[in-house]
């Protein structure tokens, strides 16, 4: 609980942050993370990535970083640190997997979702859920809920599984191996990210946009004449 409260806090000093320069809220960040990897050690790593894979509000990217400029130091060892972030990435998407699967199509239907929709839904994520479980895990957002969304809508396990464990290693190659390399130029990695980022961020408000277009637009192509789904 002490280490969840200790997350938070980076959490919340990093997104208070983002307003002013991207370089220096990480390193905001990584100011207040140093004292819990100091502390926990690799289990902040571990249990960081873990808990946010299921949607808990950790900082497991900025965790993951600031373990990889550690191992850059000499005071970690980078190897380890890897491992333990993809196990914990794919890992904590699965358990989110897993509460989708079992709860969150009940989920859906209280909030107004019927079985229709769902399965419209459902549909759409056979044929792009890949790449959202894929892209998603850099995404702020949906790295936290993409393994929830392919539970709930159904996604094959296998299937999921498959790009969950190729989402988890390239991201973890990408933030841990790549600040490893870069430490002493993080501006440079943080530059190329926060130059992905609007594209990504516009991609998935793209894909939502089409989503609702798509149900709209069957709704009305179906649906008897006043009846809403």
């Amino acid at each position: 609980m002490i280490m969840l409260q200790h997350y938070l806090v980076i959490a919340r000093a990093f997104f208070e942050h983002l307003g002013t320069d991207a370089e220096t809220a990480f390193r905001h960040s990584f100011a207040l993370a140093q004292p819990i990897l100091d502390h926990y050690g690799y289990l902040a790593v571990f249990i960081a990535i873990l808990v946010e894979g299921f949607g808990v509000p950790a900082p497991g990217q900025t965790i993951l970083m600031a373990g990889a400029i550690l191992a850059a130091r000499g005071e970690v060892s980078i190897a380890l640190v890897l491992v333990l972030a993809f196990l914990a990435g794919v890992l904590g998407n699965t358990l989110g997997y897993g509460l989708g699967r079992w709860g969150g199509r009940l989920l859906l239907s209280k909030v107004g979702i019927s079985e229709i929709r769902m399965q419209k839904m459902e549909r759409l994520f056979s044929l792009y859920g890949g790449g959202v479980v894929f892209f998603g895990r850099f995404i702020d957002g949906l790295r936290q809920f993409n393994g929830i969304v392919a539970g709930s809508l159904q996604m094959p396990w296998w299937k999921f599984t498959v790009f969950n464990v190729l989402g988890a290693s390239t991201w973890t190659a990408f933030w841990g191996l790549g600040v490893y390399f870069l430490d002493k130029d993080i501006k440079t990695v943080y530059n190329v990210f926060h130059a992905m980022e609007p594209y990504a961020i516009c991609g998935s408000l793209l894909a939502l946009i089409l989503l609702v277009l798509y149900l709209r637009r069957s709704r009305k192509h179906r649906a008897p004449a006043g009846f809403l789904i």
